[in-house]
């Protein structure tokens, strides 16, 4: 296992780059004691190690199974707590990609990082079981989000595109339906968006709706086999459908979705909540930001939703923001450019 070539030219461990000086130094030392895990660990190439220097400015020399990591303090100490963390997810005989290391940095300043998978704990103390995976926090927002998942009757999740606020849903959905907790999965979002009417599109009523459902499928079959997602589709035990289904119906014994939620109204969104039934759990997800109804904020659902019942009994409400976006580094980068200029 080689250096990169391009990284001999890096100074030695004594020689710190010039920005950094004006930080208070610090060196750490990690032995890795299974050699089998080192590949993976370092990544081909290095790629993960070079992937942490350069999200934490620090810089890493690997000698065998013995690893220095030199900069700032504080950064040193972040990079010892993400190595240690993808050595346990590695000894666990979880996956390691570069999506993964990433979010491993994004939690590093984050007290609960020590639980995100070590080796040396039976668990992590918030984990989501599905047939397909096992789901752990991979942002900071995402560990309380997961907690109020499996306590709350009704949880509003709030925050843009990427921070796993539908799909962290569909998996706890998941793992309630296979261990027997609910019954029923139902997933609902609004059909109509942007203006668009669906009586125009071609087909019956199920493929006018379905492109519009289509995340949510996406996310069942990520955690779920597809042969089971489609006997359960067949037998009723996962129900998709758009949110006008939902009006005279009372939903018992289910886990209820409903996506996209800001492009309700103030009426849809209290015909659907008013569906709750006994042992039933409900999940509200959207972006207050990306409104598409005519009215815009004054006219949807969600918000007024939010600030009627927020701080009521066996009602949470979670806030993503542009650091708990877990898809591509940029995605985050692109949200906060966006958010800067709607402030």
């Amino acid at each position: 296992m080689g250096r990169k070539p391009s990284r001999g030219d890096m100074p030695p461990l004594s020689s710190p780059p010039v920005a950094q000086r004006e930080a208070r130094r610090a060196r750490a030392e990690l032995s890795f004691d299974n050699q089998a895990l080192l590949v993976p660990l370092f990544g081909q190439f290095d790629a993960n190690l070079v992937q942490v220097e350069n999200r934490l400015g620090v810089y890493i020399a690997a000698r065998g199974g013995a690893v220095q990591i030199e900069g700032p303090e504080d950064s040193v100490a972040r990079a010892r707590d993400v190595l240690l963390a993808m050595y346990d997810r590695l000894a666990a005989g979880r996956d390691l990609d570069a999506g993964e290391v990433e979010a491993l940095i994004g939690m590093s300043g984050q007290p609960m990082l020590e639980g995100i998978g070590p080796a040396r704990m039976d668990a992590p103390p918030v984990m989501i079981r599905t047939r397909r995976k096992t789901i752990v926090p991979r942002s900071p927002g995402q560990v309380p989000y997961m907690m109020q998942l499996s306590r709350n009757d009704i949880i509003f999740a709030l925050g843009p595109a990427g921070t796993g606020k539908t799909y962290l849903a569909v998996a706890q959905a998941v793992s309630q339906l296979i261990t027997g907790s609910v019954q029923r999965l139902i997933l609902s979002r609004p059909a109509v968006e942007a203006g668009e009417k669906i009586g125009f599109l071609p087909g019956d009523m199920k493929e006018k709706v379905d492109p519009y459902l289509r995340p949510l499928y996406d996310a069942l079959y990520d955690c779920m086999p597809p042969e089971q997602v489609e006997r359960r589709l067949a037998s009723g035990e996962i129900e998709i459908a758009p949110i006008a289904f939902m009006r005279g119906r009372t939903l018992a014994d289910a886990f209820v979705i409903l996506d996209e939620a800001q492009n309700t109204t103030r009426e849809q969104m209290k015909m659907f909540l008013t569906r709750f039934g006994q042992n039933s759990r409900m999940v509200v997800c959207g972006d207050p930001r990306q409104i598409d109804i005519p009215g815009g904020r004054s006219m949807s659902g969600l918000a007024d939703a939010v600030a009627r019942l927020e701080g009521v009994e066996g009602i949470a409400v979670s806030r993503f923001t542009s650091t708990d976006v877990v898809r591509h580094p940029i995605v985050g980068r692109i949200v906060e450019a966006y958010e800067g200029e709607e402030a």
